[in-house]
Parts: structure tokens; sequence; C-alpha cells
């Protein structure tokens, strides 16, 4: 985990005059869980639930599957999760419940952590984050992104339920970023996911709880600190929505993501978290300041060898602009459908792409299509 707010992908490592390494560098001891985690990475898997009275779960292409047969005890699951919480997830599973905190196996990968309290004892789920960011070339990203990437300023949102690959998408991002821009990336995460390695940018990696007690306080102070993109976990609440769109306006790049299914729902979850008197001001400023949405999900592939994104996009193009200014959210799928030309499309445009490249099956796209009617005759196949 990291432990300050920048991130240096440089650092020697070495104690000066010593030729030694630092005690930074020394091999950490292994922990009694890492024998799950690995299990997990070996299989090819994105998540370990980790839950007293169950086996262990692994989720593989979506869909959970037990690790062991055996049940596991109440004792062994809270020694193995106190022996990785820090001091402040102890502190926050004492008082609330639950916490989140990151864990990380060196030179292995990082993990997202959720401890919690549960009829049986204690429980937890690991979602397991890559080593580094994935590049847009690997997750084969299409045009309208690459240049979402470019934008110099206003406000990018990625958006689907938990575990539809938002972080990946944004790593990608910021990485392809810090790649061709000379600037100050700022990211504030709960808990912090990739870690950046300084490349041609300066990189600063906040965690709310340790470096900040709220995004709305690390986005508020980082509006003094000359950042040129930053990146928020998270809108979670009307307060940091209000200094994100207002850092957009005021010339910084920001991306964030929301839980939300779909572009024109996003927008609307947006302008709807405003007080009523304020919402026609929100819609002005949004109109002008937004980029673009990216909506996704993933879907298990034909082959069942793993899963890949379907990506609605929405691009505020002048049209796109005006149907926010006059509050008309319901026209955008009908723009979008018609903007192919600027890199917009639908949901169901981009699940029959995939469903014509045989990438997935008809019934994988009946499954997750929107609109059910239109991959009908396709529900039985696959």
């Amino acid at each position: 985990m990291s432990t300050g707010p920048s991130v240096d992908g440089g650092a020697s490592g070495t104690v000066p005059g010593t030729g030694g390494t630092s005690a930074l560098e020394q091999p950490a001891p292994a922990r009694r869980i890492d024998e799950f985690l690995h299990a997990v990475l070996e299989r090819g898997g994105s998540d370990l639930h980790f839950v007293a009275g169950d086996p262990p779960r692994i989720r593989l292409y979506g869909e959970l599957q037990s690790l062991r047969e055996d049940r596991l005890d109440q004792d062994l699951v809270r020694d193995l999760l106190y022996e990785i919480m820090t001091r402040r997830a102890m502190e926050r599973l004492e008082e609330l419940d639950g916490a989140d905190f990151a864990y990380m196996i060196p030179g292995v990968s990082r993990f997202r952590v959720n401890v919690f309290r549960h009829i049986g004892g204690l429980g937890a789920v690991f979602r397991a984050i890559p080593s580094r960011a994935l590049t847009l070339d690997q997750l084969n990203m299409p045009e309208a992104v690459r240049s979402l990437c470019r934008t110099t300023n206003g406000l990018i949102l990625v958006t689907g339920k938990t575990g539809s690959g938002k972080s990946t998408t944004l790593a990608a991002m910021i990485d392809d970023i810090n790649a061709r821009v000379k600037g100050h990336i700022l990211t504030i995460e709960d808990p912090i996911e990739f870690v950046h390695p300084r490349r041609n940018c300066l990189v600063s990696q906040r965690e709310v709880g340790i470096h900040s007690p709220s995004f709305a306080e690390a986005l508020h102070s980082a509006l003094r600190e000359d950042p040129d993109v930053v990146l928020v976990g998270e809108l979670r609440d009307f307060e940091t929505m209000s200094i994100a769109v207002t850092a957009a306006e005021m010339g910084i790049l920001v991306m964030g993501t929301l839980h939300t299914n779909g572009a024109a729902a996003t927008v609307d979850r947006i302008v709807n978290a405003f007080p009523s008197d304020k919402q026609a001001h929100v819609r002005t400023m949004l109109s002008t300041s937004l980029r673009g949405v990216i909506s996704q999900q993933l879907i298990q592939r034909a082959d069942r060898r793993g899963r890949v994104a379907a990506l609605e996009i929405l691009i505020n193009t002048p049209a796109v602009s005006n149907l926010i200014r006059q509050g008309k959210l319901d026209q955008l799928e009908n723009t979008m459908q018609s903007g192919a030309q600027h890199g917009m499309r639908t949901m169901d445009s981009a699940i029959q792409e995939l469903l014509d490249k045989n990438l997935i099956t008809g019934r994988s796209a009946y499954e997750k299509a929107s609109n059910k009617q239109r991959f009908e005759q396709l529900k039985d196949i696959g």
C-alpha cells in the first residue's frame, strides 16, 4: 500500500554509502492468505471470496466457483485477515463492521480488499489488480476513447456496475496521458488501486482515509495543487460532484467513475444530485464541460476463456450539448445512435458488434442488452 501522496517509479532503493538494499526492498514475509490469492491468479480469476462458514470461492470470467470444498473456519478467517489488515482498517472494522484497504504481494499483484462482518463471523472479498496498468492497445479500446485521452480539460466519466472494469479503463487512460504529456496527474482513490510510475508526468496518488478525510476534501485541495489531470475514484456525493464539475470548468481534466448504467442515466444522476433550483445551472455547466461518458459492462467470451468489454460511448457534440442544456436527456440515446461518425455508440450497438465478430454468444447478447427484443431470436444460441 502506498504510504505517501506521491509514487516514484525511479527510486533506487539503496542506502547511500552502503551499496546494499534498504529495508524497504527486503522480501516481505509470506502471509497465509497469499496461498489462496496465488491460486486465484494462477487460474486467471478476478476475485477471491473468503467468507467464514463457506468454502473459499473464486470469480472466474464472471462466475463464482469453489476453490476448495471444505468450509472456512471462523477463527481461521479472522486470524488470516487480521494478519494483513492495517491499523486503520482494524479500527474501521470495529467501528463500522466493515473496512476497505489495499494489500500487495510484492512482485506479484495488488488487491483491493473489503472486510465485513456477517452472520458467520468475518468475510472478505479480494479484487486482483494487475501490477501495472494495461494499455489502451491491450484493452483494444476504440478511437473515441483515445480521442478523449487527448483532451486537456473538462469532465470524462467512466460508468458501470461494480466489477465492470471501470478502474482498468481509467488506469489505461491515465497511462496513455502519462506517456504523452508533461504535467501533473493527481489521483484520489479509496483505496489506491493501480500504482502509476512517473513517466512524462509527475504522479501524486492520495488515498481517502489516509491522506485525506474524504473525496470532497481531497478534490477541494487538488484545486490548489496545480494539477493538469485529476482522477476521482468515485463521485459518491453532491459535494464531490459539485467540486468535480467546477474543476472541469476551471480548465482541469477531471476523470471519474459513477455506478450508473448508461450514458444518459449518468448525466441524469449528476443533475439530480443537485437541489432543484440549481439543476438548470448544472445542466448549463455540463453542456460545456462534459467531454464524454463511457458506460461499460463485461460479457463472457464465446470460448469461455475470459470476458470482453462492451462500451457505450457518448461524446459531447454540439447536438448533445444542446440536449443537456435543455434537459432533454431522454433524447440522448437517439443522438448516440446517429452519432457514429463522432465515435458514439449505444450499448446494444456495442453488443451487436461483439456478436458480429463471434466474440460473444447470442444468449449473452440477449442477457446483457438494453433492448431485449432486438436479440430475442438469439437468446437460445450459445
